[in-house]
């Protein structure tokens, strides 16, 4: 059975999609699933920075995709983190650059070899955003419940049409009760407005920076704050049912 392929995406920066691939793909690890983290980020990259692997992510995409190299030499294994992988991104723009015919050809192979891939997607519409989507057969739109988020979570979706009704899915990130109070907002209105079903909720957490300045993706260990809701999220991107914890 071949692995699915996860883009995550958003119409803006700063909504948190690197620290979801990272912390989602050591869940998905950590249960024993094959995970390559694949960041489609060409120029401003920092997946390998919020895994640790600067050092070892030597080849990217661009190099696997136009037959420079084989996957299997480009994708760097997590030292402490057996299953969990990194294909980067190129470090400036490619010429020629890589097509989305490459792009999907690359995932049909990534689909043999590992049980999930998550593409991080560039902020925005652009053509980073279509490479990183051509070839998916999922999507997860993040967003945070600031209104100018929750807008461009909308005009994201609507860029998403291809896809079929369950594919599409919502995660509002960095949570905070306080804010939603001062904003009279609710995660009810943020589903309402992306029109998407809810995957998870994610609630500030001031470990977070800790853990990414370290190179480390915040590890699912403990019942609460944003490990719990990266935890609860590869559960149920694995299809069990999981309850929802919603902030209010």
């Amino acid at each position: 059975m071949n692995g699915q392929c996860i883009a995550v995406v958003s119409g803006k920066g700063g909504t948190g999609k690197t620290s979801l691939v990272s912390s989602v793909g050591a869940a998905l690890s950590l249960g024993g699933r094959r995970v390559l983290c694949l960041d489609c980020d060409v120029g401003l990259r920092n997946l390998d920075l919020a895994l640790g692997l600067s050092d070892k992510a030597l080849m990217d995409f661009s190099d696997v995709a136009q037959g420079r190299c084989s996957l299997e030499s480009a994708a760097a294994e997590h030292p402490k983190l057996p299953g969990l992988f990194l294909l980067t991104a190129p470090v400036r723009s490619s010429r020629p650059p890589v097509t989305e015919r490459e792009m999907r050809t690359l995932l049909e192979e990534v689909r043999k070899q590992f049980d999930y891939c998550l593409l991080d997607a560039p902020a925005g519409l652009g053509t980073g955003f279509r490479l990183a989507v051509c070839g998916a057969d999922r999507c997860i739109v993040v967003t945070t419940a600031d209104a100018t988020s929750l807008r461009d979570a909308q005009h994201t979706v609507m860029e998403l049409h291809r896809f079929p009704s369950g594919s599409l899915h919502l995660v509002v990130n960095r949570v905070r009760k306080k804010m939603l109070r001062q904003l009279h907002a609710t995660i009810d209105d943020a589903i309402d407005r992306a029109g998407l079903p809810l995957l998870g909720v994610i609630p500030e957490d001031d470990a977070l920076p800790l853990y990414l300045n370290q190179g480390l993706p915040l590890l699912p260990s403990g019942g609460q704050g944003a490990s719990a809701a990266y935890q609860n999220i590869a559960k149920r991107i694995q299809g069990e049912k999981v309850p929802l914890a919603r902030i209010k």
